[in-house]
C-alpha cells in the first residue's frame, strides 16, 4: 500500500526568505526523486486565491477581526479538499507556503484574537490534517521588514507597525518551543548560503523520515 505523503510547512514572518527557500527545497527533493505539490496559504486553489486577494488588499474600510480570521479558514477549508488531502492520501508530499501555524501567529499573537477560537476552527475545518514537519525561518523583525520593504509595495498585512510583527515572531518561536518533534528552527538573518545548508540539512532528515515510512531504512 502506498504511504500517506509527508506535509511539510514553510513558516515566518515577512521577508524571511520563504520563497526563495521554498524553491530550493522543490528543487533538491525534486532532484531526489520526491513527488511533491508545492502550494500556498492563503491560496492553492481558484477560489482560494481569489480569497487571498480580498485578504491581502489595501482598502479604506477597516478589516473585522473575525471577517479576515473566518476568510482566511474558509479558503483553508478549499485548500484541504482540493489540493492537500487528495495529494497526501495519494502518496505524494506537500511543501505549502504558511498554514495554520500563521493564523496562531497573525491573528491570535498579531491581532490578539483568542488561540482558543482559532483551535476550534482549525478542528472543525482541517479533521486530522496536520503538517508531520514545519521549518520556522526567524529573522529579528527589523531585518526582515528592512527585505520586505525593499523588494515591492506592501500588502495590508505589510502595513502594520513594527510591534504587531514583533508578536507574531514571538507567537512563532513559543510554537516552535512548545513542538519541537514538528519544528525545525532556522536562522534566516544569516547570508542565503548559510540559511539554504540548514534547509538541506532538514531535507535529508525528511528523506530519511520518508525512507523510514516506506520501510527502506
Amino acid at each position: 500500500m502506498q504511504p500517506r505523503g509527508l506535509f511539510i510547512t514553510v513558516e515566518g514572518g515577512e521577508g524571511v526568505g520563504k520563497s526563495t527557500n521554498i524553491a530550493y527545497v522543490e528543487q533538491f527533493l525534486s532532484d531526489n526523486g520526491v513527488d511533491l505539490v508545492v502550494t500556498r496559504e492563503p491560496g492553492g486553489t481558484a477560489l482560494a486565491e481569489d480569497i487571498r486577494g480580498l485578504l491581502l488588499a489595501v482598502r479604506e474600510e477597516t478589516v473585522c477581526e473575525l471577517t479576515e480570521l473566518l476568510l482566511i479558514f474558509a479558503a483553508r477549508a478549499q485548500h484541504i479538499e482540493e489540493i492537500i488531502e487528495p495529494s497526501l492520501a495519494a502518496g505524494k508530499w506537500v511543501v505549502c507556503d504558511r498554514f495554520t501555524d500563521a493564523t496562531y501567529a497573525y491573528q491570535s499573537g498579531g491581532r490578539g484574537m483568542s488561540a482558543q477560537l482559532v483551535r476550534q476552527l482549525e478542528g472543525l475545518v482541517q479533521g486530522e490534517v496536520r503538517p508531520d514537519y514545519t521549518l520556522l525561518l526567524d529573522a529579528p523583525v527589523d531585518i526582515g521588514m528592512a527585505r520586505a520593504k525593499s523588494r515591492a509595495e506592501l500588502d495590508r498585512f505589510e502595513q502594520e507597525q513594527q510591534d504587531f510583527f514583533q508578536r507574531v515572531r514571538e507567537t512563532y518561536l513559543r510554537l516552535a518551543r512548545e513542538s519541537r518533534g514538528r519544528y525545525r528552527l532556522i536562522d534566516a538573518s544569516l547570508p542565503l548560503e548559510n540559511v539554504q545548508a540548514s534547509v538541506l540539512i532538514v531535507c535529508q532528515e525528511l528523506l530519511a523520515c520518508w525512507d523510514a515510512r516506506r520501510g527502506l531504512s
